[in-house]
């Protein structure tokens, strides 16, 4: 090993015993950016690719210029949803009055009313089934997963709601043709083809 890369070389974080809580995900110094706590686990997030970034900017606008007043849209932040949970999805909308300050990093899962999560190829096992469990555990109403059509490459909109007698996730359906969010208010946003935006 030269002087070089060992001067670059970083210790990794060793999780306590019993695994990482939520105060763990934010005190714990030198975590890389957009790291997630998943069942106690913190998850290193890969570099953002074309995809994920290309789609994430369409239903932030088309929110952002919908939303009633009492609502905030935020980008890549953290949702705590318990003690050993905390995912950061690509778009959330939450109540105006849960943002307290600049400087948070996070917001509760009972103040986010739509969740909007774009699967890269590292998260998908966790995009497709841990997330949007566990957000519907935790209560959030409306969850919206966005991948790659196995076809043409185009997005792939799953709907999931919380149903109102089970208190559990539902999948409720998919679009191929737009990105429809329907609470707080809807938006439906045609992409256009994603590939020719890389």
């Amino acid at each position: 090993m030269t002087a070089e890369s060992a001067e670059h070389r970083r210790p990794w974080p060793v999780p306590p015993v019993g695994g990482c809580t939520v105060d763990d995900l934010f005190a714990l110094p030198g975590l890389p950016p957009h790291t997630e706590l998943i069942g106690g686990s913190l998850v290193l997030v890969s570099p953002q690719r074309n995809f994920p970034a290309d789609v994430t900017g369409l239903p932030v606008s088309g929110l952002r210029h919908s939303v009633p007043k009492k609502f905030r849209v935020k980008r890549e932040m953290t949702i705590v949803l318990d003690r050993r949970n905390g995912p950061e999805p690509e778009v959330s909308v939450v109540f105006a009055d849960a943002v307290r300050g600049p400087d948070r990093t996070s917001c509760r899962a009972q103040d986010v009313v739509p969740a909007v999560e774009v699967v890269s190829p590292d998260s998908e096992s966790r995009d497709r089934t841990t997330e949007p469990y566990e957000c519907g555990t935790a209560g959030i109403p409306h969850f919206r997963r966005v991948e790659r059509d196995g076809t043409d490459r185009e997005p792939l909109v799953h709907v999931h709601e919380l149903g109102p007698v089970t208190q559990s996730r539902v999948h409720m359906g998919m679009h191929r043709d737009r990105i429809e969010v329907d609470e707080p208010s809807t938006v439906a946003i045609d992409p256009g083809p994603v590939e020719a935006r890389s």
